[in-house]
């Protein structure tokens, strides 16, 4: 989110506890969007609390870290969460973090675009330390939630 929002990053960031969230105006079409990223926790004990925030969501991204085949495996059961939560019409997007790091990859690219497919997921690899696709995987999710709602 600091990458997405700030254009920061930190190698001490601390997972996020809770909910955190930040505002990012986006111009599409000359008109300008106000956007809130909302950071919940992924742990497992915060699962009733961040639930509760995905029914007004019009875009749900789920990331795993691409190093960690574990963050991978949790996917299913945050889609399920998303997909009890959420509204229908809701964008979602898968994204493995920390592209930059192919040298300790557990996740096989592959498995995450098969994922994503199987899904009907946007998919990207990304990695917030050196901003690769952090943009451009941000404006797909937009693009998205803009043509569903002009639909």
């Amino acid at each position: 989110m600091l990458r997405l929002v700030e254009d920061s990053f930190n190698d001490s960031y601390i997972s996020t506890i809770g909910v955190d969230f930040k505002i990012r105006t986006i111009v599409r079409n000359g008109k300008s969007f106000k956007m809130q990223v909302w950071d919940t926790a992924g742990q497992e004990r915060f699962r009733t609390i961040t639930s509760s925030y995905y029914r007004g969501a019009l875009g749900i991204v789920m990331v795993y870290d691409i190093t960690n085949a574990v963050t991978f495996e949790s996917i299913p059961k945050w889609l399920e969460e998303v997909d009890r939560y959420s509204q229908e019409s809701v964008c979602k997007l898968l994204l493995g973090n920390k592209c930059d790091m192919e040298e300790e990859r557990k996740v096989p690219q592959q498995d995450g675009e098969r994922y994503a497919k199987d899904n009907a997921l946007i998919f990207v690899e990304t990695s917030a330390k050196s901003s690769a696709n952090v943009e451009s995987s941000f404006n797909k999710l937009v693009d998205e939630i803009l043509e569903t709602m002009y639909e």
